[in-house]
């Protein structure tokens, strides 16, 4: 389940507004244009960040990742039949109609309905991504899961998200966000140099009662210490 505080649906999409959304928690999402959630958001403020040397080795050992930006606005996309399956068919490990195939072709092919106007395309997997002038947000990554297809499958999803925060850095986007802490399983985002994540004010809060509702006051925390605990419970 997607941790959730809050649930807000903005008519405002000018580029200040957005980003003050996020600097509070909330991301976008795919219900619907203009819905951002408040959660437990990650990001990357890029000028601190630099690649560790387990960041270059991942980067080494999926080197057949090429990286090709897509901008789902422009109307020069051309979208390939497959790409939707591929979607379904990677989120599908979590449950059945986590993400429909549908739902994945809306935001590739349908700006107007979609809050997602970049695709970061790495010819053996994608991410749909949410990009303006200081921001970029990871949002939904998806790959083959084959491994007749691709080497070092297990590193796939590594290696994508840190070519993205690189290219976000190249760019010189002020920040990268990397969706929600909320698993057990998302500390593997935790080893980035630059790394803050977004917590109410109330940490005592927070630990007790994660529940919808609480409010939008919060705080980004640079210390992960604090972070591994909640994840495990």
């Amino acid at each position: 389940m997607y941790l959730t505080w809050d649930e807000k649906t903005i008519t405002e999409f000018a580029d200040m507004h957005i980003e003050s959304m996020y600097d509070m928690g909330y991301v976008f999402t795919r219900i619907g244009k203009g819905n951002m959630q408040q959660t437990r958001s990650l990001r990357i403020e890029l000028k601190k960040f630099e690649l560790s040397s387990e960041n270059k080795r991942i980067l080494k050992k999926t080197d057949n990742l090429t990286l090709t930006v897509h901008d789902l606005e422009s109307g020069n996309f051309e979208y390939k039949w497959g790409m939707a399956k591929l979607a379904k068919d990677f989120y599908d490990r979590f449950g059945e109609k986590t993400f429909s195939a549908n739902k994945a072709k809306e935001l590739l092919t349908k700006p107007s309905k979609s809050n997602f106007n970049l695709l970061l395309d790495y010819s053996l997997g994608y991410a749909i991504c949410f990009a303006n002038k200081n921001i970029l947000h990871y949002a939904y990554p998806f790959y083959t899961l084959s491994g007749k297809v691709t080497k070092n499958i297990k590193d796939m999803g590594l290696g994508m998200m840190i070519r993205a925060i690189v290219w976000a850095k190249e760019n010189k986007k002020k920040y990268i966000y990397l969706g929600s802490a909320s698993r057990p399983s998302d500390t593997y985002k935790l080893q980035f140099s630059g790394l803050e994540w977004f917590t109410l004010s109330d940490l005592s809060r927070v630990s007790s009662r994660e529940v919808e509702g609480l409010g939008n006051n919060g705080v980004w925390n640079n210390d992960t210490s604090k972070l591994k605990p909640l994840l495990k419970a």
